[in-house]
Formats: C-alpha cells, structure tokens, sequence
C-alpha cells in the first residue's frame, strides 16, 4: 500500500502570501478577498473538496522594516502588511464544512499562555476537534514595541520562555479538568463537580499561573501542535513538542538531510519519530500540460515585485539583503531572527555569485519554497519522487496565485494523486490529529513531553 501524502493548504489573512506582487494578477482574488468571511469559506470548502488536512493559517506581528532601513518597501509591495488575524475566521470555515482542519499561527511573544489556551480550547470546542497551533516565538523588532514588552529577547533565550510557556498550555489543557469533570447531574443540582477541577499553581521563571483552566476538555484536550523552526535550537523544541513540522526546505537533498535531522532528534527526546509529521511547502504551478505550466509561470514574473521578495526575507533573517555583495555568506552572519534561512541560497547554488538582484528574483514567486511546475501528472510524479526519496508526510500547499491557485491544485492534481492511491478519496477520520495519525488517536500519544508530569488525579 502507497503511503498516503497528506496536504495541507498554506497562506495567510494577507494579501500574495508568499509571491510578492501577484495581487497585480487578474486570477489573484487575495487583494479584496483577504478580508471577505466568504472568500474564505470558498477556499475552506475547496481544499475540503481536494481532501486537504487542514487550512494552515500564518500569522505575523509588526512590519518588515530591515530592507533598506524602512518598512516602506514592505507597506508598498504588501509584504504581509495589511495582514488580519486568522483565529477569528476559523469558526465560520469550520461551519461550512466537516472534516477540514485549520492550524492557526499564534505567538508564544505576546499572548499570556492563560489567554492562549482559552483561546485553542474554545476553537477545537466549536470545530469538533479540527484545530492546530502554530507555535512560534516571533522575530520582528517593531512587534515588541507595539505589544509595550521592551527589547526583544536574543533568538535562543525566545525558545527557552517558549518551553515554559508550553509547559503552563499543557498543565491547562491536560491537567486541570478531569475527564468527567462536567457530570451535568440534573437531580444534585450539579453541572461542574469541583473536586474534579483542579488548579495547576505553576510557578516558573517567566509565568506564575495557578489555574484552573476555563474550558471544560475539548474533543483533542490539546490542540494538534505545528512548529516551524529550523536552526539547531528550533529543531530541538520542534522535537520535544512538535506532532507537525512545517519546513522550508530550498530542494530535495535538503529536504532528505534535514527530514533525518528531525527524526533523530525526536527519538532523542525519547519519542517515536511516526508521531512527528513532516510538511515541506512547495509552490505548485499547474497546468493541463507543461508546456502551458511554463507559459503560466513566465506569466507570473511579469507580476512579481523582487523589491517586496527582498524585504520580506531581510526581514525573516534579521540583515539588509540591499547590503550584501556577491562575496558574502550570509551562512557567517549571525541573526536574532530566523536562522535557518541563512544558508537558503548557498544551498540552491553554492557556486553561484548571489546579486542582490538575482536573490530577489529566485524568491518573488514562492519565496524560498521549490516551485513544481507541470501538468498534473508532472506535478504528481514530483511529489511522489519527494515522497520516495524522503522520510516525509506530506506538503504544505502554497500557490502563487491565491485562490484560483488552490482551486486549480484540488481540480487538476488531486485527482491524479487518487488516481495514485495518495490521496483517499473521502476522509475516513474526524479530528485533526485522527487525520494525521488514525482513527481512535485524537489525543496527545503517552511518550509527548505534555505526560511526563502527571498531574495529582491521574496518580491516585
């Protein structure tokens, strides 16, 4: 039996996600429809027609204002500015369908963990167990001034506040209710029996939180976990707390090398590398033949705005990129912000003298994700190939042109991915975690670092 490639939708409450200047396209709908509820239930009940997963929503705080010194490159090119926020158009997707996940970004820099875990408890209530957390620290500068909380922490000291903060979620959501805590009995005139929740009075270095949790337990208790990081300490949190990493991999030995590297450090957390899946995003540009796939793309660039590209990754890695000269390594730098970026164009040609003019055109269209251009039958074969050649789940899906992008994917790949066995042609599970690990498997499995400390109910 073929093993299944998951798929997950990527974007954002913003405008051209990731392909700086598509919004000037007449097939891009994201300008106006970013901020339309309908536009989204659209694209929710499209990918639930493909069988996607989930929807994965990236969010961001502040503006890209490394690029030249100023955000007036990024507000120009809309480089995820204006940008909404995507837990709030959750319920209504949810609403229109049955199956599809969604995966929310949401920082662990700004939020109280108290607040965050209403928050997650309450969406996985209202989409029956359809819910995912993006966990992230954050990295833009100007986010800190905005949010009142000082200098930003160095980029490791961001991940060691991040463990206490998971650590508070957890106690939450696993340890506070018991699970029949709501005993709803009519005649003793008790719906919450107070024995059974339980404040967890955590004191730590950065949060004191004595609980209890507000909501009851959800269909998963925990949401399902997505983390992103990819520098050495990044890959260490994602393997203690991960159940899904979202990858930015330049091509396919980086993806094969760096899909090892996760699953060695999973195991060295003592869990089995199966309960960490593993979503490189790729930007797939689909055809009815190849041959107009290439047409389609080179259609593209005359839209694309290298500028915006430019400033979107100065900002991702902390450094100026209209600074850099084609002798530099920008692997020798160091940064406070995303780190794993640093080696992006080393990797996708470690002979080439990047320009910064050749830099902005490799990532207007897509950014740093490897682009699958082709017919449908193309675009499969490549996936597939990825597939084989990897010890991968899936894709995080993210056109360059949104939404007739997803629609074009759903009517032209998945088909040929059934066709394959890949992609089954209804769901056969519920809640999200069912949808990526079985049925019956809705919540966290025993060896998660959320069950190492058992709470005092669970024992007596």
């Amino acid at each position: 039996m073929k093993k299944q490639i998951h798929l997950n939708a990527f974007t954002q409450c913003s405008i051209c996600h990731h392909s700086k200047g598509q919004w000037k396209n007449p097939r891009d709908s994201s300008s106006l429809g970013y901020k339309d509820v309908n536009y989204w239930v659209d694209l929710a009940r499209t990918l639930e027609r493909g069988n996607f997963d989930a929807l994965f929503l990236a969010d961001v705080h502040g503006t890209y204002n490394v690029y030249k010194g100023s955000r007036d490159a990024a507000v120009r090119h809309t480089v995820q500015f204006p940008s909404n926020d995507p837990s709030l158009v959750i319920s209504a997707m949810a609403y229109a369908t049955k199956f599809l996940g969604f995966a929310c970004t949401y920082s662990t820099s700004y939020f109280a963990p108290y607040q965050t875990a209403k928050n997650f408890s309450t969406l996985d209530h209202l989409t029956k167990g359809r819910i995912a957390w993006n966990v992230v620290t954050s990295y833009l500068p100007d986010a800190n001034a905005n949010f009142g909380i000082g200098e930003q922490m160095s980029h490791d000291e961001r991940y060691e506040r991040a463990e206490e903060y998971l650590d508070v979620v957890y106690k939450l959501w696993e340890h506070s209710w018991e699970e029949d805590a709501a005993v709803r009995d009519i005649d003793n005139d008790v719906h919450n029996d107070p024995a059974k929740v339980h404040e967890i009075n955590h004191e730590g270095t950065w949060f004191n939180v004595p609980g209890p949790h507000m909501c009851e337990p959800s269909l998963q208790r925990t949401p399902v976990l997505f983390q992103a990081g990819q520098s050495g300490r990044g890959v260490e949190f994602a393997a203690r707390h991960a159940e899904a990493v979202f990858a930015l991999m330049a091509d396919l030995n980086h993806c094969r090398d760096s899909a090892k590297k996760v699953r060695a450090a999973v195991e060295k957390q003592g869990r089995a590398s199966e309960h960490v899946k593993i979503f490189p995003g790729i930007t797939p540009i689909v055809a009815a033949s190849d041959e107009q796939a290439n047409d389609k793309f080179e259609q593209m660039k005359e839209y694309s705005s290298p500028e915006g590209a430019l400033a979107l990754f100065s900002g991702w890695v902390g450094i100026d990129l209209s600074t850099v000269t084609s002798d530099m390594l920008l692997s020798d730098t160091k940064t406070e912000a995303i780190q794993g970026l640093l080696s992006y164009f080393e990797i996708v040609d470690p002979n080439r003298k990047w320009t910064v003019e050749a830099m902005g055109e490799q990532i207007s269209i897509g950014s740093v994700m490897p682009k699958f251009i082709g017919s449908p039958s193309t675009i499969a074969d490549q996936m597939e190939h990825w597939m084989e050649e990897s010890d991968i789940d899936g894709f995080n899906i993210a056109p360059a042109v949104q939404s007739s992008g997803f629609e074009e994917f759903v009517d032209l790949v998945v088909p040929e991915l059934r066709r394959r066995g890949r992609v089954p042609e209804t769901y056969q599970t519920a809640t999200l975690r069912e949808h990526y690990f079985g049925a019956g498997q809705s919540r966290l499995p025993s060896d998660h670092v959320a069950h190492r400390a058992l709470p005092r109910w669970k024992l007596t």
